[in-house]
């Protein structure tokens, strides 16, 4: 699966989340980050030791984080390779055939993950604001 351009966050999903995190969004984020990290390093492991099973758990963890954020396009890859791993693993079958998509995932966590955080950042929030234009 490849993502050129588009929507790499739901704008909605994302304020929700940030309104139902209040201040432990930007910690979240965080760890949204360092599991997400994690998570890419298990996957592509996994597929160069042709390991289906090693692949569904790190699919999964971040399908379900990326869903938190509205990071939909991500969510949908990291979905479309869980699915994939556990198909696999049900046939007995290598998961050579996801190689793409696992090469894919990198970039286009770091790219969700750069939307987020800017959107996180206090300076942006002020930046969007405007001079003379009061928050409330």
């Amino acid at each position: 699966m490849s993502f050129e351009g588009g929507i790499l966050v739901d704008r909605q999903a994302l304020a929700k989340a940030q309104a139902e995190l209040g201040a432990g969004f930007v910690r979240i984020l965080g760890y949204f980050r360092e599991d997400g990290i994690k998570s890419l390093g298990a996957l592509e492991d996994a597929v160069r030791k042709d390991n289906a099973a090693a692949m569904v758990i790190p699919a999964h963890t971040l399908k379900g984080e990326a869903r938190q954020f509205g990071a939909d396009p991500l969510a949908t890859l990291a979905e479309k390779i869980e699915n994939f791993a556990r198909q696999c693993v049900e046939h007995h079958e290598s998961p050579r055939d996801a190689i793409a998509d696992v090469v894919a995932l990198r970039p286009l966590f770091l790219r969700t993950l750069t939307e987020l955080e800017r959107h996180a950042s206090p300076l942006a929030v002020r930046r969007r604001a405007g001079f003379g234009n009061r928050q409330g």
